[in-house]
């Protein structure tokens, strides 16, 4: 059965165990990578070829509600990742 969720623990076992790398050099090298792609994303869109892209949008300050009591509050701004798979993904994902 193939996980939903992975943490970064998971995806280094799962790096160890394909490469034959120690388990504490596969967690370096998944935190250097998403540390990397976080650089990265703070700098501009992030367009990873035949995957997708991430990019930063700005989310506007609003009025929301809670749900429970009804109660209106005000939703700060913020920045928010997008993420737009590629067509090449959507094909594969498609494909059964």
């Amino acid at each position: 059965m193939i996980e939903k969720n992975f943490k970064k623990e998971d995806i280094a076992k799962k790096l160890s165990q394909k490469t034959g790398y120690s388990l504490s050099f596969s967690k370096i090298i998944i935190n250097n990578l998403i540390n990397f792609l976080k650089v990265l994303l703070q700098k501009n869109n992030l367009i990873l070829k035949n995957f997708g892209t991430l990019k930063i949008i700005n989310k506007k300050e609003r009025i929301g509600r809670n749900p429970k009591t009804n109660e209106p509050y005000v939703i700060r701004q913020r920045n928010s990742i997008q993420f737009i798979a590629s067509k090449n993904l959507i094909k594969k994902i498609n494909k059964k």
